[in-house]
């Protein structure tokens, strides 16, 4: 991992193309056409990019604020004790207007279990702000890392503010472990972001959520240094999700509707992610008998709305 980083770093040190050209705005209006209306980002910041990325990040989130909500992740993607100057440019980030700081496998990448989180809660307390921690780490380091998260996010009143992304040392967890964490996500307010991604790494999602862990799905990569993959649309990201854990029954699909709607509005504080009178009318219009026939079919929306306004139709 820390090789790809660094590869990623030196593409951008040679690369000093504006992101919106780069294809930012292709991305968002790619995920517009597929029905999102809200959406969380993460924004490195690094000896490299230092805070002119997050610039041009706020920039972009002005001029689309009557399309997409979006907020913004402070991310250290090259560590945090790994690369020294990160510390004050999260600081400085969450200044500029950066919704969440960030955290990224302390052991893995930093070498320090504990030191990391310090940082990262100690930011998150002092501008009053939510915390997004990338966990790659496997194993025990994973799991004790998962378990200090939902400590230190208990003791600091963080409920429904702290999200792991990733998680992927949960699919090393036995029955009882597992378990355990998971009661204790739960109850604390932790919530879980995940990709679904392939191989033997995805954590037990159905497993999870039978548990009460709060799931979202989200969108990691998109034909970036790390991955080829351009799978954006929420519908899209079910129909993996129901794939890879042999969902067949109707009611089985539509279940995980609220994986991009229901529990990512709760994490982003947009209300209850429903249809229902008084509330803002984001909508993605399918045609389809049924939403498990939506998922099925990889349907894309005919007709998106945002904040009640026609945003996208369909030809």
């Amino acid at each position: 991992m820390r090789a790809r980083i660094e590869d990623e770093k030196a593409f951008r040190r040679d690369n000093r193309i504006p992101l919106a050209e780069q294809g930012a705005t292709a991305l968002l209006e790619r995920m517009l056409r597929g029905g999102t209306t809200s959406l969380r980002t993460h924004v490195d910041i690094d000896d490299v990019t230092g805070l002119g990325h997050l610039a041009q990040i706020l920039d972009l989130r002005a001029q689309w604020a009557d399309r997409m909500r979006i907020e913004i992740v402070a991310f250290p993607q090259s560590g945090i004790l790994a690369c020294p100057p990160v510390a004050a440019l999260l600081d400085e980030a969450l200044r500029m207007g950066a919704d969440l700081v960030g955290g990224l496998d302390p052991h893995g990448i930093d070498g320090d279990a504990q030191a990391p989180l310090d940082i990262v809660f100690g930011l998150a307390e002092r501008h009053g702000r939510a915390i997004d921690i990338h966990l790659h780490d496997g194993g025990e380091a994973g799991l004790a890392e998962i378990e200090a998260i939902i400590t230190r996010t208990e003791a600091g009143g963080l409920g429904g503010r702290v999200a792991i992304s990733h998680a992927f040392a949960l699919a090393d967890a036995d029955d009882a472990r597992l378990g355990r964490i998971a009661e204790a996500m739960a109850r604390v307010g932790v919530t879980l972001i995940s990709s679904v991604p392939g191989g033997r790494r995805c954590p037990p999602l159905p497993r999870l959520r039978d548990l009460g862990v709060a799931i979202c799905f989200g969108t990691d990569n998109v034909r970036d240094c790390w991955n080829p993959s351009s799978v954006t649309g929420m519908i899209d990201r079910m129909s993996l999700a129901a794939y890879r854990f042999d969902l067949r029954a109707d009611e089985a699909l539509a279940g995980l509707l609220d994986h991009a709607t229901a529990v990512p509005a709760r994490a982003l504080g947009l209300g209850p992610g429903a249809v229902a009178p008084g509330l803002d009318a984001d909508l993605a219009v399918f045609e389809a008998s049924c939403l498990a026939e939506a998922i099925a079919e990889r349907r894309p929306p005919v007709l998106v709305l945002a904040r009640g306004a026609l945003a996208w139709e369909g030809p």
